[in-house]
């Protein structure tokens, strides 16, 4: 009779008393061949520029990790909670995330009635 695999250890992970989460709602991703950089960014409505939150620096390996541990995690949401839907895809994805502020269109004015004389 084989013995199973032993499990490995639980990892302790330990986040700093002064840790403060940030809000992303925009990510620029760049690549090199040993790094990828995904740059955490809040643009605000109105705002002409993003300020970027935080900055993670991840080897390729890391990042298909993190990509199939998403993946992973969104399928359990949606099973839980309801399917995610995303803007149109008219023209874009990423045209509807990441297009600057647009203020709303104002409502048109009614036409004017003739006056009588």
């Amino acid at each position: 009779m084989t013995n199973p695999a032993p499990k490995p250890p639980a990892l302790a992970i330990e986040l700093p008393s002064d840790l403060q989460p940030v809000y992303a709602n925009l990510a620029r991703i760049a690549h090199a061949p040993a790094e990828f950089v995904l740059d955490f960014a809040r643009l605000l409505p109105g705002d002409g520029k993003a300020t970027v939150t935080a900055r993670v620096v991840m080897s390729p390996v890391a990042l298909k990790l993190l990509v199939q541990a998403l993946n992973e995690n969104l399928a359990r949401f949606e099973t839980n909670f309801g399917p995610i839907k995303p803007p149109s895809m008219n023209p874009t994805l990423a045209d509807n995330l990441f297009r600057p502020f647009q203020p709303p269109t104002p409502p048109a004015e009614p036409p004017k009635e003739p006056q009588s004389e």
